[in-house]
């Protein structure tokens, strides 16, 4: 990890009730769907920003059976990128849309963290490469369209999209699973990095919140240059961090190959 901060933590987020062991997870992973679909309002946006509808057609919930709610970025039919932290571990997961009023969960077939993911790297101020990909066991609907990823990094200054399902107030679990995003600009506090861009507002907090974790990071064009992995530096829409993507296509196109599926690069 590059730190910019002690207090960094990733930021998916706990769903009550979602605890449970193998037995009933699904009724019990399809009951928090449920919830979740219900609580999520019209509130705000993604701390700071807006609701963002037009973008959700690239992005994805992941549910996980040891209470874990992240974002995910679709990158085939059957196949999305999220943070590690939201898939590593013994947790079972569901890749989780909704379908009109309803919610619907689909069942992972294929796991691949990357190997330079580190679930210690916070607390021992390491380095960790905070990625995931997960193949669905059935394809999603034809409306989901994989997205365009950036194989060169950004610019101090630039302002990239940062978007995901997360809450829209820190603590506030009604205003998950509404898809938002927020324009924030590049900060580069330790100099270019090869793992993570940090984002600032630069007036007043904005974001990335519990929830937001494997969300898109994007260029003005749309093309994904990181997702979100940690907020840093004090609490929700303080600094946001996302891992990268240009860096870590060799182990993105390996794994997408071995699965017979491809990323779109540009």
């Amino acid at each position: 990890m590059d730190p910019i901060s002690g207090r960094a933590r990733p930021i998916g987020r706990r769903a009550p009730g979602l605890r449970v062991g193998a037995r009933g997870l699904g009724a019990r992973l399809g009951s928090a769907a449920l919830a979740l679909g219900a609580l999520a309002g019209p509130a705000g946006a993604v701390v700071g920003g807006r609701e963002a509808p037009e973008g959700a057609s690239g992005s994805v919930m992941v549910l996980s059976s040891d209470g874990g709610v992240c974002s995910a970025v679709v990158l085939a039919p059957d196949t999305v990128l999220t943070a590690a932290h939201c898939a590593a571990g013994r947790a079972e997961h569901r890749v989780h849309y909704r379908e009109g009023a309803e919610p619907v969960l689909v069942e992972v077939a294929g796991r691949a963290v990357h190997p330079g993911y580190d679930a210690g790297a916070i607390a021992g101020r390491r380095r960790s490469i905070d990625l995931a990909l997960l193949r669905t066991a059935t394809p999603l609907p034809a409306r989901f369209a994989p997205a365009r990823l950036a194989a060169d990094g950004p610019r101090a200054g630039e302002s990239l999209v940062l978007s995901g399902y997360g809450v829209a107030r820190a603590g506030e679990a009604r205003t998950t699973g509404t898809f938002r995003s927020a324009s924030l600009p590049v900060v580069e506090p330790y100099g270019p990095s090869r793992i993570l861009v940090w984002l600032k507002p630069a007036a007043g907090p904005a974001g990335a919140c519990q929830g937001d974790s494997g969300g898109p990071i994007a260029r003005g064009d749309g093309a994904i240059v990181a997702v979100t992995a940690w907020v840093g530096g004090g609490p929700c829409g303080a600094i946001s961090q996302g891992v990268l993507l240009g860096p870590q296509r060799d182990w993105l196109d390996r794994t997408l190959q071995g699965w017979g599926r491809r990323a779109v690069w540009e």
